[in-house]
């Protein structure tokens, strides 16, 4: 891989620099960023800032309208076949309401689990993990295909010890049909022995749904040209943890690769956008790309995942160029770079993929399925290993440098090819569940 000589100084900086730490240990002493909150604005203040110091051209913010969820107290007692009361926190969107019915333990939420129970006006109780033969199933499709089904509220088990209740929306901005909370494995156990002795629960949760506003930070360094790369990474966070890992390392991931592309020689510019409200229903992404020219963007990027742990994923979302440049670009620096081709419609790079638009999502791989301390109380600084951000700040780097490169084609992607991958992948029935599926695919 040939690197012109301020190119690779960047490179060679990345390895000592502190900046990543530094803004990762600002971002996570803010407390709580939920999407359109006041916590979530004072993280904008941050990354704007960031991006001035870090040399980047034309900083600015776009605002826009964005529905706010405010958490109130959640209460959850067990009335037969024992009196017992239980910690639990309400998922974002979840409606205020107080319910009391039967448990049902659906195992691990999928269609076919739920299909196979009668969870009409009970309690449906599911787990975070999904079966390994199985397809990944998102909250999301759990959530509305239990609703769907009658459910009359929904209990999401941490399938990651450590009483550590799990957070994370329903719906994509706008609340929910029924109740929802989060509990920790260690109350899952119980509820889910109670639910097959014909349990019954109390389940009260105090919420609101409100009209607020948040903004993108936007940005851009090289060329003034009329086609650019566009590079995404979602700054918000939840509001019970410091949102270290989700997605406070990619952000800061972002601005590490910023920092290497503001020394590189680029073909097309590239701009930067820190987009808010994604674990609110990729609120920021959306209004970004419905105020955007799609014909002026070759591809994005997407950081939602990446510098977590050491090995880097590469989705790429039925696109055969970017998965090209993301095995090409791990082959020239012989690092492991994971390909994955099949595409999902939970994070930023959706409303773009959806409009046709070439896509590279750059996660990371711990090993464990799920989460892990991600959307629990436990997502703090401590976890977090910035070597992992700069190493992958990097790679982000030469792949954004590649995709800038005037000779690496990237075709948009054939509308029907991307909706087969996704009736390929067995998405439909969940993602219609969760009103996610396209009006122009049915």
């Amino acid at each position: 891989m040939n690197l012109n000589d301020d190119l690779a100084a960047a490179v060679g900086r990345t390895w000592i620099d502190t900046v990543p730490w530094e803004f990762i240990t600002e971002l996570t002493a803010l407390g709580g960023r939920m999407g359109a909150s006041e916590g979530e604005a004072r993280a904008a203040d941050l990354v704007a800032d960031t991006f001035e110091k870090t040399g980047l051209d034309r900083v600015r913010r776009q605002r826009f309208d964005a529905t706010e969820w405010r958490r109130g107290e959640t209460t959850l007692r067990l009335t037969a076949p024992v009196d017992r009361a239980f910690d639990a926190i309400a998922l974002p969107y979840s409606p205020a309401g107080e319910v009391s019915g039967e448990l049902v333990d659906v195992g691990h939420g999928t269609p076919q689990e739920i299909a196979a129970v009668d969870v009409e006006g009970k309690i449906a109780v599911a787990s975070t993990t999904t079966p390994g033969e199985s397809r990944f199933v998102h909250r999301m499709e759990k959530f509305g295909t239990a609703a769907e089904a009658g459910a009359k509220a929904f209990v999401f088990v941490n399938h990651v010890p450590g009483q550590l209740p799990p957070t994370g929306s329903l719906t994509f901005g706008e609340e929910a049909a029924v109740p929802a909370v989060g509990v920790s494995k260690e109350t899952g156990a119980w509820l889910t022995e109670y639910a097959n002795e014909g349990g019954e629960a109390d389940l009260s949760v105090d919420a609101e749904t409100v009209p607020g506003e948040s903004q993108n930070v936007l940005a851009r360094t090289g060329p003034m040209t009329d086609e650019y790369v566009l590079v995404l990474a979602h700054y918000d966070g939840h509001d019970i943890s410091e949102g270290a890992l989700d997605n406070g390392c990619g952000v800061a991931t972002l601005l590490a690769a910023a920092r290497v592309l503001a020394a590189a020689d680029l073909d097309i510019g590239v701009r930067f956008a820190a987009v808010g409200c994604e674990e609110t229903g990729l609120l920021g992404s959306e209004h970004l790309a419905a105020t955007t020219d799609m014909d002026g963007v070759k591809a994005v990027v997407n950081l939602d995942g990446a510098g977590r742990f050491r090995d880097l994923v590469a989705m790429t979302h039925t696109s055969a160029a970017t998965a090209r440049v993301a095995r090409r670009v791990g082959e020239r620096t012989r690092q492991p770079v994971h390909v994955r081709e099949e595409p999902h419609p939970f994070s930023d790079q959706w409303p773009f993929v959806r409009r046709g638009t070439a896509s590279l999502q750059l996660h990371s791989d711990s090993g464990d399925r799920g989460r892990g301390w991600g959307h629990t109380h436990a997502d703090t600084r401590d976890k977090v290993d910035d070597r992992c951000i700069r190493e992958h700040g990097v790679l982000a780097a030469l792949m954004v440098r590649e995709l800038a490169d005037e000779a690496t084609e990237v075709p948009v992607i054939d509308p029907y090819e991307l909706e087969d991958a996704f009736r390929e992948a067995d998405f439909e029935p969940g993602m219609k569940a969760a009103g996610l599926w396209p009006a122009e695919w049915e």
